[in-house]
């Protein structure tokens, strides 16, 4: 795990100063490689093959080519295909599997990624072709931003490191839009910089260095190959992926460790891992609060119980939010949504202080089997569609019986509703705040495909393409703030394939979420644990933490402030009477509210300064 960086002339210096904007990365190694037509960067993380031999770039000859590589991930498949290279008469220097990348374009050309399981993004220096090729892991795992102008490129695994070379910085305006009005991040290439983008997950690039040309394009399609595939509700296939998902994960000549939140998806990794390894050492990381309603130390102590594991947790208060406030908008970039990522940052920190390198999480869990409650409305579509009313009446029941609520019905009429009105009810919710004049500029030309009637599948896969890189962002962006490799064996590509070809009533059935979960890791995963019905998604307790002093003092600061006055993107006098109105209530974090908050933040750190946050 490591950060990349690079740009297409010569320039020693520059090259030096993005790697010490990215230096969290990887802080055991470093190395640049400049010509007469490249300069390129790498910071180091070391956790496959520790020696020296693993330094980047690194270099690969044959027959009289020459390559060059800067790439952060793991390839978890690279023995096999380092054997079938071998067969075929490639030789090699080190254990790595960047060596083995090189190898695999020479042999396969850009074809190469098709065979990779795994995340990845890297730039290989092609000296022959005289082309950078860039490509970026199926599911957008880890980042990779660009900038652009038609004659030149910069790349990097952070946008601090493309802001070290002097490009003006402009907010975009449209992306600030989609995150304000419909809560929408990372769903286009484009990022809250105007002019830097991200190359999307399943994409690979090249920059012919002599036409100076760029030519983007996708290399794996989900839907194509999910669309191609019917796979039978089998709980026992889902249970041997999965194993063989976590035991590729488990490959590091370091220690790995779990994240342990308590819910069915850190559980389940948790418990597979105790049960590849039955007599190894586990750490897991967890954040817990007390005496809080969302507290889930009673589930992650069943977890620890049973698998007989060491327990590290961490929490945080008011104060500690708004020291870190700051360091985490720097970190992560952009603005995100919740205070969960906080939680989250909180966790690597407390697993770097351990002395951990490298972590496996749940991400992608909620996306492939359906975790989140807004999702029955696609489901109970679906059965509606195909006249399964029956089946229909009898999902709703369940579901009221499992969790009190009604919510799946509501989100469920929210579906059906004429678009005008649908569109009516988000301009009330989301626009009252917002300027006439930045209303008027993006809200004809914006939209949001989760309001389309689908079926559950489909409704999943773009969950995976549209939703899924936002918490792939966050994950990445936390774990590497304190130099932390986190993997997720959800995102395994055979796994995410399976899932999705799976009947809808595998995901959802009785009223629960991950039905084929639950039964495929029965016996392995605690009762108490695939019992549970009112676990969603990672929680904080967001409203008790906006009630605090601390944190309306710090609100009304921001909002009577003169800068916050004069921003294009709001009606400051709107926005403090939504505060006042919400004031005593404590209900501000994940609101409306909350995201100016953070996009004033967000300014203020990247926009109004000309300094690099590291």
């Amino acid at each position: 795990m490591c950060g990349i960086n690079g740009f297409s002339w010569s320039d020693v210096t520059f090259v030096k100063k993005m790697n010490q904007a990215i230096h969290h990365r990887g802080p055991d190694d470093e190395g640049v490689y400049v010509d007469e037509n490249v300069s390129l960067g790498h910071v180091r993380l070391s956790i496959i093959d520790l020696s020296p031999k693993g330094h980047q770039p690194m270099k690969y000859e044959k027959n009289g080519k020459e390559v060059w590589i800067v790439y952060n991930g793991e390839i978890y498949n690279f023995q096999e295909i380092r054997t079938e290279l071998e067969q075929r008469g490639y030789t090699f220097n080190s254990n790595t599997d960047t060596e083995i990348i090189l190898a695999a374009y020479l042999e396969w050309g850009t074809n190469c990624v098709e065979k990779f399981n795994g995340m990845w993004a890297f730039a290989i220096y092609d000296k022959t072709k005289n082309i950078l090729f860039f490509s970026r892991d199926r599911f957008g795992i880890k980042p990779l931003y660009y900038y652009y102008d038609g004659n030149n490129i910069i790349f990097s695994s952070e946008i601090k490191g493309i802001l070290v070379h002097p490009i003006e910085r402009r907010p975009n305006d449209a992306v600030i839009f989609d995150y304000l009005y419909y809560n929408l991040l990372d769903h286009t290439e484009n990022t809250f910089f105007e002019g830097i983008k991200r190359l999307m997950p399943s994409h690979s690039a090249i920059f012919d260095i002599k036409t100076r040309e760029l030519k983007i394009w996708r290399y794996y399609d989900l839907k194509n190959r999910v669309m191609r595939k019917k796979e039978k509700d089998d709980p026992k296939r889902f249970k041997e992926l999965f194993f063989k998902a976590v035991k590729r994960r488990l490959l590091a000549d370091v220690p790995v460790g779990p994240c342990l939140s308590g819910g069915i998806d850190s559980s389940s990794i948790v418990c597979v891992m105790r049960e590849l390894a039955p007599n190894g050492e586990i750490k897991a990381f967890s954040l817990v609060f007390p005496g809080k309603n969302v507290d889930e130390s009673e589930y992650q102590q069943a977890v620890v119980e049973k698998c007989n594991i060491e327990w590290f947790k961490t929490t945080f208060t008011p104060t500690d939010i708004l020291n870190d406030l700051e360091d985490l908008v720097r970190a992560q970039e952009e603005p995100f949504l919740s205070l969960s990522v906080y939680g989250h940052y909180r966790i690597m920190k407390l697993a770097r202080e351990t002395g951990m390198k490298v972590l496996l999480d749940g991400q992608g869990s909620d996306e492939i089997l359906a975790g989140y409650h807004s999702l029955f409305a696609y489901y109970y579509y679906e059965l509606f569609k195909s006249l399964k009313w029956k089946t229909l009446l009898r999902e709703i029941v369940a579901y009221k019986q499992n969790t009190g609520s009604l919510m799946a019905v509501k989100y469920f009429i929210g579906l059906m509703l004429p678009k005008k009105l649908q569109k009516w009810i988000i301009r009330k919710n989301n626009s009252d705040y917002l300027s006439r004049g930045f209303l008027s500029r993006f809200e004809e030309l914006r939209t949001d495909a989760r309001l389309q009637k689908k079926d559950l599948n489909t409704a999943l896969m773009e969950l995976v393409i549209n939703n899924l890189p936002y918490l792939l962002r966050f994950e990445d962006k936390n774990a590497m703030r304190w130099s932390i490799e986190t993997r997720v064996p959800f995102l395994d590509p055979e796994l995410v394939e399976f899932v999705l070809a799976t009947p809808s009533d595998a995901k959802i059935r009785n009223g629960v979420t991950k039905f084929l979960l639950r039964r495929g890791l029965k016996g392995i995963v605690p009762d108490k644990i695939l019992d549970r019905t009112d676990k969603v998604a990672f929680e904080t307790p967001d409203q008790d933490m906006a009630a605090s002093s601390e944190v309306k003092e710090f609100i009304e600061k921001i909002i009577t402030s003169e800068r916050f006055k004069n921003r294009p993107y709001w009606d400051w006098k709107k926005v403090y009477r939504l505060y006042t109105s919400k004031r005593g209530k404590g209900v501000l974090i994940g609101d409306p509210l909350w995201r100016v908050i953070i996009t004033e933040m967000w300014l203020r750190v990247w926009i109004d300064t000309e300094e690099v946050p590291s």
